[in-house]
């Protein structure tokens, strides 16, 4: 979503919608409608600036990010 690259679904990041919040689902199995990031911090911030969580969740108004902008910089040790 973020650098509109394309990868084998592995080297991705599942995220959700919980209550109106973006959370990283690194397994996969949280229920709803997900969509998949580069697990870095240059991607989601592309993404977040081009407000592409809200269309590709089909959710309505902006996200809450924190906890997965959190999850993205220890996963890169940031």
């Amino acid at each position: 979503m973020g650098c509109r690259e394309r990868a084998v679904k592995s080297e991705l990041l599942r995220i959700v919608v919980i209550e109106d919040a973006c959370v990283p689902d690194p397994r996969g199995t949280l229920p709803g409608r997900g969509a998949y990031v580069h697990p870095v911090p240059v991607c989601l911030d592309q993404a977040v600036r081009r407000r592409a969580f809200p269309r590709a969740l089909r959710v309505p108004g902006p996200l809450d990010v924190k906890a997965l902008r959190l999850y993205v910089e220890q996963a890169q040790g940031c």
